[in-house]
């Protein structure tokens, strides 16, 4: 449980996903950027916050394109804007955390 609990190198990965939702950054960047390996990365942030660092910037990306979404912005351009390969990627992914597609979330906060 003591390599699991580093705090402060989930909050450093954090912040770098944080700084990157659209671009993203790879593990193996990360690693040498904090510097730490892959899997003590990977496991301190999951350990900190309880979701892998992966699934983290997938909810951040989402979390985005709702806001996009709402805005009145199309999926296809959201996608690309969010960080997503194509609509179908952003389409799978919104789809899990939210549990509607991105065009029936637009149109249903249209009428909202």
């Amino acid at each position: 449980a003591g390599a699991r609990r580093d705090p402060v190198l989930a909050r450093r990965l954090r912040e770098l996903l944080d700084e990157r939702v659209v671009a993203g950054i790879g593990l193996a960047e990360a690693a040498a950027l904090v510097p730490a390996h892959p899997a003590h990365l990977v496991r301190a942030f999951s350990g900190a916050y309880g979701i892998a660092p992966h699934q983290y910037l997938m909810s951040r990306r989402v979390d985005r394109a709702r806001r996009m979404l709402l805005a009145g912005d199309s999926p296809a351009e959201v996608a690309g804007a969010t960080g997503f390969y194509d609509q179908a990627h952003l389409t799978r992914h919104f789809k899990r955390l939210v549990g509607v597609t991105p065009g029936r979330y637009r149109a249903s906060g249209a009428r909202a």
